[in-house]
């Protein structure tokens, strides 16, 4: 299971729609704050904490993307771990 935390200060940026199509996803686990305490970021630009790492993006659809691109990367990445434990 991954989390996504979005923060609502952010959803002027319209992360509220990455929010309710990460939703839909089974492997994933969608949480909303009041403040993730990244204010900078936050007024910036569209983005949202994957597994406690940080993904910044132009727009919305680009954050949709690259949260699942992150994902993606996080999963390969203790896929080798896994393997290489299973190796020692």
């Amino acid at each position: 299971m991954h989390i996504v935390e979005f923060c609502v200060s952010n959803m002027h940026h319209g992360t509220d729609e990455v929010l309710r199509k990460l939703e839909q996803l089974p492997h994933v686990e969608v949480i909303e704050y009041g403040c993730l305490g990244n204010c900078g970021e936050c007024f910036l630009s569209p983005y949202a904490l994957v597994n406690g790492e940080s993904v910044v993006a132009e727009t919305a659809g680009q954050l949709y993307d690259l949260i699942l691109a992150e994902i993606a990367a996080q999963e390969e990445h203790q896929s080798a771990l896994d393997k290489l434990l299973d190796d020692l």
